[in-house]
C-alpha cells in the first residue's frame, strides 16, 4: 500500500500535490485497489489500480471533482467513512462537506459549522477554526469527531444531525484518533501534549494533558495513533520535540509501558501508518480485542523506513524495494552485464553480513503479485556516491535491490559519519534518539567523492578514482582480513618544473594495519598528481594495467608491480605559464578572459566577411554557368521529349567553427582505451592504449608487456606510436576497435572465459572515433579516414554519451549486429552502423531541459540505458526489441470490483511505433547482414568517390627530443565498385548508375525483376530491423543515404583530421 502511496506522489509532482495517501480508513477496504488524493487546486482525484490482462496492472485515473477554490471551501482535512462510500471533507471555513465515492459527486448535505455551535454549550460558542482533524467511530460509522483548530472537539451524530458531546481543549488541535473499543480517544495539541478522553464524560479529561518532552516549551505533535495490546498499549506520533534543543529533528517516537524511543530521521515526515494483526483478521461479523500492531511503517520526504514493532529494540526491515538511491548525492555509475555467479554470490554473502543488524523477519507488507519472468542474466549497477561510498545494485528485474555497500573513506583520515553506518543503536540520552534512515545529504569532505568506477567482474577488480585523484584497486575477499594498504604516488606534471597546484590537497592515507570486512578490499593506492578530480578510467585486467587520466594528463599504472609505467601532461604552453588563470585552480583573470572574448569576436568578424565574399563569388559562377546551359537544356529537352531530372541536394550542414588552440580545458583527458590491434604495420599487431583529449587529440601508445612468467620482474614498457588531431579541435568521449568482420574487440578475459570469440586478426582492422560533433572511422595502422557521419553539422547537437551496442534480432539467433548509439545534448538516441556510420534510427528518450538525465545515462552492451530521472530514481529505457523489462504485476481485487478488461489484439505492436520516413529504408549494412559472409566481404574496403580526403601525415623521428617533421598530402578517390538500382514509383522508367557514374535504361522486363527484387529486399530489411530495434526513422536528409547515391560530399567543407606517425 505504501508503495502505491510513493508511486502516487511521483506521479504527482507536477501538479502541485498538497496531500496524498491511503485515508485513514482504507485500511479495512484494501483489497479495493483505490487512491484518493487532494492536490493543492483543491481537486480531489479517485484511482484505481486494474488489471489489464498478460499479468499487467497500472494506476489510471477514473473520476474527479474539484472544490471552489476559495478561503471558506479549501479542503482542510478528509477521512473516509468505515464503509467506504462517503469521504468526509471539513474546510477552512469549518464545514463539512460529504462526497459520494461511487459518483464522485458532492452530496447536498452539508454539515455546516453554524448549525454544530448551536448544539454546543454557551460557554464554547466562539469561532473554532478551521476543521483541522476528523475521525470516524470505529463501531458506529454513523458518528465521527470533529476536530476545530482551535482545540474544540465535537461528537456529531450524523444520523439525527446534532452534537452527541462537545469536548474544549485549552491548545490548539493537530490529529484525532479513536481507542479501538470507540469509548475513548486521543487528541494531539500544538504545544507538544496529547489528551486522552472518555466519549461519555466530555466536562474533563479521562487523563491530564500529557506532555512526553516538557515542562519546556515543545513542538507540535503532528499525528498519534493509540495502539492497544495485550502487554502494553502503544503510543506512537511524530514531532513533540523540545523546541529549544531539537526543534530542528524530524522524529517519530513509540512509547510502550517502559519501552521508549525516538527515531532521529533525516528528512521530513510525510505521513506514518501502523500495521496490525487486527487490521488484517478483523471481518464485518467479528472484531478482535487489541489492535496488536507488529509493524511501522515511516514514509520521510526521501525514504521509507519500516519498523518491527515485534522484536526487541524495534530493529528496521531491509528494504525489497523502494531503496534510498540518493542516500548520498550519485555522482556516477557503471552497468555490468551477465555476473558470473561466483561473484555474485560473494556480493550477496559480503552484503548479509553487513546487514545482520536488520530484522529477520518477513516483509510485511504484501498486496500484489510480480508475474513478470525471472532474468536469466544477472546485471548490476554501480553508483559512486558524493560521501565516496559505492553501492552495488541487482539490476536484474524491475527494481533496484542493494546487494553490497563499500566505503572508501576507511582508507583515508578522514572524520567521516554516515547514518547509514550506524547500527541503530540508541543514545544514552534523553530524550533516547535512535538514528535509522540511510539519507544523508551532508559530505563530511568533498575529496571523497566518487568521480569514475570500473569493474572487471571476471577477475573480480574493482577500481574507484575520486575528486582527489586518489585511485584505489580493490580485490573481492570471502574473509575479514587487516592489512596495510601502499600508496603509489604518480607525478602528471613531474617535466614541468614552472607549473604550481593552488587546489585542494591530495587526501592522507592511513597507515598501518587496517581491518577490512569481507567484499572488495583495497590492495593499491595510485595518488595523481596534480590531485584533481579523475575525468576518465579504464582497466585492463589481463594485462593488470590501470589508465587514469585528470584535467592535466594521464598516467599508465602497473598494479601487479604496483608502479608508474608512463606519464604525460596535456597541458599546453599557456596553461603552466598561468596556473592561477586556469579552471583547474579554481580563479579566472577578467582581464584575460575579456581579452580573449574580444579576439573570438574579431575572428569570427573576419571568416564571416571572407565567407561571404566567397559565396558571392561562387553564385555568380553559378548564374552565369547555368545562363549557358539553360538554352541547350531546353532544346534537349524538345528533341528528346523526356524531362531532365532534378538533380538532389545534400543536407544542408551548419558552419562549425573550431574551438580556440587557448582553450585551458583542452588538455582534459575524456576517454582512456585498451586494444590489441595494428598499430605499426598490417603484419604484427600490439597491445596498445588510445587517450582522447579534449582538444581533439588522441594519443596512442604501443606497449610491450612480459609473459606471465616474468610478469612480476620485468617492467611494462610503453612507446608513443602515433597522434590524431582532430580539426576542430571537438573533444573525444569514445574510442573502439573494430575487426574485419565488424566485431569489436572483446573485453579482457572475455576470450579466456569462453564468453565472446577471439577477434579476427587476419584482416584489416578499423577505429571508431566519437567526438561531441562527429563520428568517425579510421583504418589501421594506416589511420586513413574511411567513413564519417557530422552530427553537429546536420542535426545541430553535441554528442553526450556513447555506447557500442550488440542488437540481437528476437526470432532470429544467428542474425547479430553492432552499432554505435549516441545520445546527445538534445535528449535524442541515435543508431549508427559499425561498418559505414549510416544512421539508422533516431528517437527521443530525455527532456533536453534535463541535464543531470543526460549527463547520467549509462548504456549496458545489449541496448539497454539507465539514467536519473530524478536525484532519487532510475529509468530505465530500450533501444533493443529483444532485451525488453516490463514491470508486470496484478493485485488480487475481489469478484465484481472491476469491469473484465479488453483483450489486447494479437497484432499489436510490443513496445514503441515504429516510424519510417519517406525514404525507402535500403540499409545495405542491414540487407548484407542476412547473409553474413557477403557483409563481412563485400563492403568491408569500399569507399564512395570524393568522399575521403587523405588527411596530411606528418612522420616525425624523434632524435635528442628534436622532432623532423616531413609533410606530403595526397588524395585518395576510389571508385564504387558496385551497381545502385534507383527506383522511382512517379517514372516509369528504371535506372542503373555503373562505377564510372553512367547511367542506362533498363527493358521492361528487367524492370519487372528489378522491381520485385527490391521490394522483396526491402521488406526483409524492415523486418529485419524490426526484429532489433525497438523504433525506426530515418531521416530523408541522411548524409549516408545521399552517399550511397552518388552524391559526393564536399571535402573543401568537411575539414581535414591530422595524423602523426611518430617512430
Amino acid at each position: 500500500m505504501i508503495k502505491n502511496a510513493m508511486n502516487l506522489e511521483l506521479h504527482f509532482q507536477e501538479k502541485n500535490l498538497l496531500k496524498f495517501g491511503i485515508l485513514q480508513s482504507f485500511e479495512y477496504h484494501w483489497n479495493w485497489g483505490r487512491l484518493i488524493s487532494l492536490c493543492g487546486d483543491n481537486s480531489l482525484h479517485l484511482w484505481e489500480i486494474n488489471n489489464t490482462g498478460n499479468g499487467k496492472s497500472k494506476l489510471e485515473e477514473v473520476k474527479s471533482f474539484a472544490m471552489e477554490s476559495n478561503k471558506v471551501k479549501t479542503i482542510s482535512a478528509c477521512c473516509l467513512t468505515k464503509d467506504g462510500e462517503h469521504l468526509l471533507l471539513g474546510t477552512e471555513g469549518g464545514n463539512i462537506h460529504i462526497l459520494e465515492v461511487s459518483s464522485f459527486t458532492l452530496m447536498d448535505q452539508i454539515i455546516y459549522q453554524d448549525v454544530v455551535m448551536q448544539n454546543v454549550p454557551d460557554d464554547f460558542k466562539v469561532n473554532p477554526g478551521a476543521v483541522e482533524a476528523i475521525a470516524v467511530h470505529p463501531v458506529n460509522s454513523d458518528k465521527f469527531l470533529i476536530g476545530y483548530n482551535r482545540g474544540l472537539i465535537v461528537l456529531w451524530d450524523n444520523t439525527n444531525s446534532n452534537a452527541d458531546q462537545t469536548y474544549n481543549a485549552t491548545q490548539q488541535l493537530e490529529s484525532l484518533c479513536w481507542h479501538r473499543n470507540g469509548e475513548e480517544f486521543v487528541s494531539a495539541h500544538g504545544d507538544g501534549s496529547y489528551i486522552v478522553w472518555s466519549r461519555l464524560d466530555a466536562s474533563h479529561p479521562k487523563e491530564p494533558a500529557l506532555t512526553p518532552y516538557g515542562p519546556f516549551p515543545c513542538k507540535a505533535i503532528g499525528k498519534l495513533d493509540y495502539l492497544t495490546s495485550k502487554t502494553d498499549n502503544f503510543v506512537i506520533f511524530s514531532g513533540g520535540m523540545p523546541r529549544a534543543s531539537y526543534g530542528d529533528r524530524h522524529t517519530v517516537s513509540i512509547m510502550q509501558g517502559n519501552n521508549h524511543v525516538v527515531f532521529d530521521l533525516t528528512s521530513k515526515i510525510v505521513d506514518f501508518i501502523s500495521i496490525t494483526r487486527a487490521m488484517e483478521n478483523d471481518t464485518e461479523d467479528e472484531r478482535a480485542e487489541y489492535d496488536e500492531p507488529h509493524s511501522l511503517i515511516i514514509l520521510v520526504e526521501e525514504e521509507l523506513i519500516v519498523v518491527d514493532l515485534d522484536s526487541p529494540k524495534w530493529p528496521l526491515f531491509n528494504l525489497p524495494y523502494l531503496n534510498s538511491l540518493h542516500c548520498s548525492a550519485v555522482t556516477c555509475s557503471q552497468h555490468i552485464t551477465n555476473v558470473p555467479d561466483q561473484l555474485w554470490q560473494k556480493l550477496v554473502d559480503s552484503g548479509e553480513a553487513q546487514m545482520k543488524h536488520f530484522s529477520t523477519r518477513e516483509w510485511p507488507i504484501s498486496g500484489g503479485k510480480v508475474t513478470s519472468s525471472k532474468s536469466s542474466s544477472k546485471d548490476l549497477i554501480l553508483t559512486g556516491h558524493e560521501d565516496g561510498s559505492v553501492r552495488f545494485w541487482d539490476a536484474s528485474g524491475m527494481s533496484l535491490h542493494l546487494l553490497f555497500k563499500l566505503n572508501t573513506s576507511s582508507i583515508f583520515q578522514v572524520d567521516v559519519h554516515s547514518p547509514d553506518s550506524n547500527s541503530g543503536e540508541m543514545e544514552e540520552e534523553w530524550p533516547p534518539f535512535k538514528k535509522v534512515g540511510n539519507f544523508d545529504p551532508y559530505s563530511d569532505d568533498p575529496r571523497l567523492a566518487i568521480q569514475k568506477i570500473s569493474l572487471c567482474p571476471l577477475s573480480e577488480t574493482l577500481v574507484v578514482a575520486g575528486t582527489a585523484g586518489q585511485t584505489i584497486m580493490l580485490q573481492m575477499e570471502r574473509e575479514e582480513r587487516e592489512l596495510e594498504v601502499p600508496t603509489v604516488t604518480v607525478n602528471i606534471v613531474e617535466d614541468k618544473d614552472s607549473f604550481v597546484w593552488k587546489g585542494h590537497e591530495a587526501i592522507v592515507p592511513r597507515t598501518g594495519n587496517i581491518k577490512f570486512a569481507p567484499g572488495f578490499q583495497p590492495t593499491c593506492v595510485m595518488q595523481l598528481y596534480p590531485p584533481a578530480a579523475c575525468t576518465a578510467l579504464a582497466i585492463h585486467s589481463e594485462w593488470q594495467l590501470l589508465g587514469a587520466g585528470t584535467a592535466h594528463g594521464f598516467a599508465l599504472f602497473d598494479y601487479q608491480q604496483k608502479k608508474a609505467v608512463t606519464t604525460r601532461c596535456t597541458l599546453n604552453p599557456h596553461e603552466l605559464t598561468g596556473t592561477s588563470d586556469t579552471p583547474m585552480s579554481r580563479r579566472k583573470s577578467l582581464k584575460k578572459s575579456l581579452r580573449e572574448s574580444f579576439r573570438r569576436l574579431r575572428n569570427r568578424r573576419s571568416e564571416r566577411r571572407h565567407k561571404t565574399k566567397e559565396e558571392a563569388s561562387k553564385d555568380k559562377k553559378i548564374e552565369e554557368t547555368h545562363a549557358e546551359t539553360a538554352p541547350s537544356t531546353s532544346a534537349a529537352a524538345g528533341e528528346g521529349g523526356a524531362t531532365a531530372s532534378t538533380p538532389e541536394h545534400r543536407p544542408v550542414e551548419r558552419a562549425v567553427e573550431a574551438r580556440s588552440s587557448d582553450d585551458s580545458m583542452a588538455s582534459m583527458v575524456r576517454c582512456i582505451y585498451f586494444a590489441d590491434t595494428f598499430i605499426v604495420n598490417a603484419t604484427s599487431h600490439n597491445r596498445s592504449l588510445w587517450v582522447g583529449t579534449n582538444g581533439g587529440h588522441v594519443y596512442i601508445y604501443t606497449m610491450v608487456i612480459p609473459g606471465s612468467e616474468k610478469r612480476n620482474e620485468e617492467a611494462v614498457s610503453c612507446s608513443l606510436a602515433k597522434e590524431i588531431k582532430l580539426r576542430h579541435k571537438a573533444p573525444v568521449i569514445a574510442i573502439s576497435v573494430v575487426d574485419s568482420k565488424s566485431k569489436i574487440l572483446p573485453e579482457a578475459l572475455d576470450v579466456q572465459h569462453e564468453r565472446a570469440k577471439a577477434p579476427d586478426m587476419s584482416g584489416q582492422h578499423t577505429v571508431v572515433i566519437c567526438s561531441e560533433e562527429q563520428l568517425k572511422i579510421f583504418t589501421l595502422p594506416q589511420l586513413k579516414a574511411k567513413w564519417k557521419f557530422k552530427i553537429t553539422a546536420i542535426d545541430g547537437a553535441r554528442v553526450r554519451r556513447v555506447g557500442f551496442i550488440n542488437f540481437r534480432s528476437r526470432s532470429d539467433e544467428n542474425y547479430v549486429e553492432n552499432d554505435v548509439v549516441c545520445l546527445t545534448n538534445l535528449g535524442d538516441l541515435s543508431i549508427y552502423s559499425i561498418e559505414t556510420l549510416r544512421q539508422q534510427m533516431t528517437a527521443s528518450a530525455i527532456k533536453k531541459e534535463d541535464i543531470n538525465g543526460i549527463t547520467s545515462l549509462v548504456f549496458t552492451k545489449y541496448g539497454q540505458a539507465f539514467y536519473l530521472h530524478s536525484p532519487s530514481e532510475f529509468s530505465r529505457i530500450t533501444l533493443s526489441a529483444r532485451n525488453m523489462v516490463e514491470p508486470k504485476c496484478e493485485i488480487e481485487l475481489k469478484e465484481g470490483m472491476r469491469p473484465a478488461p479488453e483483450e489486447e489484439p494479437l497484432d499489436a505492436r510490443p513496445v514503441g511505433e515504429i516510424e519510417s520516413s519517406g525514404q525507402p529504408y535500403g540499409s545495405i549494412d542491414i540487407a548484407e547482414g542476412l547473409n553474413e559472409s557477403a557483409q563481412n566481404e563485400s563492403r568491408a574496403d569500399t569507399t564512395l568517390e570524393g568522399e575521403i580526403t587523405q588527411d596530411s601525415i606528418r612522420v616525425a623521428d624523434h632524435t635528442n627530443e628534436d622532432i623532423v617533421t616531413e609533410v606530403t598530402t595526397a588524395t585518395t578517390a576510389v571508385t564504387v565498385t558496385s551497381t545502385t538500382v534507383l527506383v522511382s514509383s512517379e517514372s516509369t522508367s528504371v535506372t542503373a548508375t555503373t562505377a564510372g557514374g553512367n547511367t542506362k535504361n533498363i527493358d521492361d522486363n528487367n524492370k519487372a525483376v528489378t522491381v520485385q527484387s527490391s521490394t522483396t529486399v526491402e521488406t526483409e530489411v524492415r523486418e529485419k530491423i524490426s526484429e532489433l530495434k525497438v523504433t525506426v526513422h530515418v531521416h530523408d536528409d541522411d548524409p549516408a543515404l545521399s552517399k550511397q547515391k552518388g552524391i559526393a560530399d564536399n571535402t573543401e567543407e568537411n575539414g581535414h583530421d591530422e595524423v602523426l606517425a611518430v617512430s
